[in-house]
Formats: C-alpha cells, structure tokens, sequence
C-alpha cells in the first residue's frame, strides 16, 4: 500500500524531476542477508498471509497516522496544549517528510517492483511506515510516560509502542516492500528524530510556562489561581 500519508504533507519540491537531485550513494554492508531475506519470504507469500501482514501494515499506514493525528490535534488545541501540538506537528509530519527527502537522495529501489502481491511504488529506504510508527508510537509514549506513576503501567505502554514498530517493520519485509535495512534505518532515524524534537520541546515549554499564585476567596475552600505579573520600573530590564 502505497504512502499516502506523504501527500498531504510532502510539498511540490519532491515532485521536481528526478534527473535534476543526484541520488546519494550508501554502501549497503547487509547487502547479502538483506536480498537472502527478502527473497525467503517472497518464496513463501500466499494470498492468507499477505491479508494478515497488510493488517498489521496498517498500523504504519499513512491513512491511519493521519487519523491519529487530527484527532490528537483536536485535542490539543481544545486544551491548548501549544508545546504539545507543536512538538506532535514537528516530530511526526516532520520526521516523515525528511523521510521522503533520503528516500529521493539514496534512490534504493524496492526488493520486488513486480508480481500478485506487489502494489506499491516509489524508492525503499528508509521505510516510510516503519518511520512513522515510530514517529507515532514513540512520541505518543513521551507524552504518556510522565503522566504514569506505576512501573507497571510504565512497562506496558513500553511495550505496545515497540511491538507495533516491530509489527510494522516485519510486515513490511515480509510483504517484499522492503528491505532489513530499510526498516533498521527507519527505526533509528526515527529515535534520533524524536531524541532531538525532545530537546528541541524543552525552551518551547520554559517559554509557555507562566508562575501562578493562589488567592483564597471569600468563601471557605474556595481559591483562584491567577498569574504572577513581573512589575519592572523605569530602567529596569525583563532580563534583569
């Protein structure tokens, strides 16, 4: 299934001839045990297990990452959470369309461009389902993670968003849409991304925050929490 997710997002400059951008050139180590496993299970596709793995594909899909993604914007912007909505846009739409950028410079063609199970098109690494699951699942957990007190609950979340990666990438390879490296690439390309947009969040965040102070209210229990204003003089600087 192609990526539709990069049309709604990836601008005209990636539809400039292909003649006109000079494909990188990566020397690929795994070159052998990449072409050995993609053809393995290219041996072994049937019509039930191709069904299965285009399901578990989905969880990559750019049709599912756009739903996920307009509803967690929704969300955000309701409880204008600002440094959340910015951080989700950067991380996720972001890292994939950077994505599409060395997809179009390393000019990796797929293992299989031909046969009944074949419907996809375009160049092979970095796996754009594997990367955007992990875009999604990787930054859904950062946002979730500090909200959870029990290890447990910890561990779980954990879990679910590396399992679904996997899942993704193995259907992936599996399929014959890609190659062991391309979904290893994602993987890492996609932590990386979500490792600097992390450090990236943390000046947005200092900059959102604003001190509060409660003031009691006339009636017993209750309160109203309002700003702290700084009060500058006359030659006196807010950077002071």
């Amino acid at each position: 299934m192609g990526d539709i997710f990069t049309g709604l997002f990836v601008t005209n400059a990636l539809t400039l001839h292909q003649n006109s951008i000079t494909a990188l050139a990566v020397a690929n180590p795994l070159v052998g045990p990449d072409h050995e496993l993609a053809t393995w299970f290219h041996e072994r596709l049937t019509p039930a297990f191709v069904s299965v793995l285009r399901v578990f594909a989905e969880f990559g899909s750019g049709e599912w990452i756009g739903i996920v993604l307009f509803a967690l914007v929704l969300f955000f912007a309701w409880k204008r959470w600002w440094p959340s909505l910015v951080t989700l846009i950067i991380a996720v739409p972001g890292g994939m369309l950077l994505n599409e950028w060395v997809k179009v410079l390393v000019h990796r063609h797929r293992p299989f461009v031909d046969g009944p199970f074949v419907d996809w098109s375009g160049y092979s690494f970095a796996s754009g389902h594997t990367i955007g699951a992990t875009l999604l699942y990787g930054q859904l957990l950062l946002f979730v993670l500090p909200a959870l007190r029990t290890r447990h609950w910890r561990l779980l979340c954990i879990f679910s968003a590396v399992f679904l990666v996997l899942l993704v990438g193995f259907s992936r390879i599996a399929l014959g849409a890609h190659f062991l490296t391309d979904v290893l690439a994602a993987i890492i390309f996609g932590i990386v991304w979500l490792m600097l947009c992390m450090v990236l969040r943390k000046p947005i965040r200092r900059g959102s925050l604003q001190p509060e102070v409660i003031i009691p209210l006339a009636n017993p229990g209750e309160a109203l929490l309002a700003p702290i204003v700084a009060e500058t003089h006359p030659g006196q600087s807010l950077e002071a």
